[in-house]
């Protein structure tokens, strides 16, 4: 069996996506906005693409982390959904997807929404996980998603019933009893 140790790690830029909509009037509830659904949609579409590139491999959406709308995206603006890596397990990666909206000149531009993307890379013919290649993560900020990502990924495991919070090792001091 392939191990991860037996690959080269990655530059989270290696897999860098970027993709951009315009949002038009058929993404748009009656009130003249994104509806959510749709952003979930491309957001997952960015996240993909950018673990399959990180994986070498075709991925499967294992979780979203807590997606916040923070600004109305309106109809015609123009939204830049931006995914990286944060970190790889065993045969899972993290992806942050990060979207940014505008008017068409690029005037008015805002962050409206993120969140984070859990995948698994699966190998087509068993239809098995797979192990893919560590992240190695240059910038600070890189580093400091990659240093919180076991955090959130045990928070995850947690919420999804696959953990016990006392199995927690990098959460143990929220579930300490007072």
């Amino acid at each position: 069996m392939v191990n991860s140790e037996n690959f080269e790690p990655k530059l989270v830029e290696e897999s860098k996506t970027v993709m951009t909509e315009m949002i038009m009037p058929n993404d748009t509830n009656p009130m003249g906005n994104l509806m959510g659904g749709y952003l979930m949609r491309w957001m997952d579409i960015a996240g993909a693409i950018c673990a399959a590139r990180h994986c070498d491999a075709h991925v499967a959406t294992a979780s979203v982390d807590h997606i916040s709308f923070h600004e109305p995206i309106k109809l015609g603006d123009v939204i830049t959904l931006t995914a990286r890596v944060t970190r790889a397990f065993t045969t899972s990666v993290e992806i942050f997807v990060e979207v940014s909206a505008a008017d068409i000149t690029g005037a008015n531009a805002r962050q409206s929404n993120h969140a984070y993307f859990t995948f698994v890379a699966m190998d087509t013919s068993t239809m098995k996980p797979i192990p893919i290649p560590k992240v190695n993560p240059i910038t600070s900020e890189e580093k400091t998603r990659y240093d919180s990502a076991s955090r959130r990924r045990e928070l995850r495991l947690i919420l999804a019933g696959r953990m016990k919070p006392t199995e927690a090792k990098e959460l143990q001091m929220f579930f300490k009893e007072m």
